[in-house]
């Protein structure tokens, strides 16, 4: 486990609950900010591609940067390269291979975009800075109950994320418009199969990553899927 974390680094997850517990409160009272299920009033508007690609990279670029003049004792260490692997992973897929799969796709609000990039900023500093500037663990963390499975928590989410997207994709054949339901993989059980994977996915990294930090962007993860999954069955019903 993490044996030391910085003052500022434990302030800033814990403004990061406190932003989940924000957030959740704002799409209670206002809705969905994108897709679909956003309101008509939102102002001006991204196309989806560019919003994800902009709004995505900070956690993608910014892990890059902390890497690169991170502490050599920090990098050296498996258990801290194994889960800075894991969030670049995941944003690698988001910020450069996600939006250029889209097709159409509903033009994104400009506040929403903004808000997003200034969190991935934040979080993805938040999450980096920790790893490989701060957090010390034991050599053999890598094999630890929590790490391992952790990790497969991370692995099978992250799997079904991008499936599930896949099959959000491949909804309509070419000319067709008009709502449709999801079918196969986990959407036979879950509305929102791509939020639920999110979910598991970013649990699994903190339980592996055994820190506040990561705990914090997990329970982000949870309050603002879950209340998306709520609004989706809500709209849909």
């Amino acid at each position: 486990m993490a044996l030391a974390q910085e003052r500022p680094l434990d302030a800033l997850a814990y403004l990061e609950c406190l932003l989940a517990l924000l957030g959740f409160a704002r799409l209670s009272i206002a809705g969905s900010p994108y897709g679909r299920y956003s309101s008509p009033s939102s102002g001006p508007r991204v196309p989806a591609r560019a919003a994800w690609a902009v709004q995505e990279l900070p956690s993608l670029a910014v892990p890059l940067y902390e890497c690169a003049r991170a502490s050599p004792e920090r990098l050296r260490s498996a258990p801290n390269r194994v889960l800075l692997a894991m969030f670049v992973a995941h944003y690698l897929h988001r910020s450069l291979i996600f939006p250029f799969l889209i097709r159409g796709g509903k033009p994104t609000p400009l506040y929403s975009c903004v808000a997003a990039f200034f969190f991935c900023t934040y979080n993805g500093y938040l999450q980096s800075r920790y790893l490989s500037q701060y957090a010390v663990y034991a050599d053999d963390w890598v094999t630890d109950p929590r790490f391992v499975i952790g990790f497969v928590l991370w692995l099978i989410g992250m799997l079904i994320n991008i499936h599930s997207d896949h099959i959000l994709r491949n909804l309509r054949k070419p000319g067709e418009t008009g709502y449709k339901i999801p079918r196969g993989g986990l959407f036979e059980y879950v509305t929102a199969a791509n939020y639920f994977g999110e979910i598991v996915e970013w649990c699994g990294y903190a339980l592996a990553s055994w820190s506040l930090q990561g705990g914090a962007f997990a329970l982000f993860t949870f309050f603002l899927k879950i209340l998306l999954m709520f609004l989706i069955c809500s709209l849909t019903l």
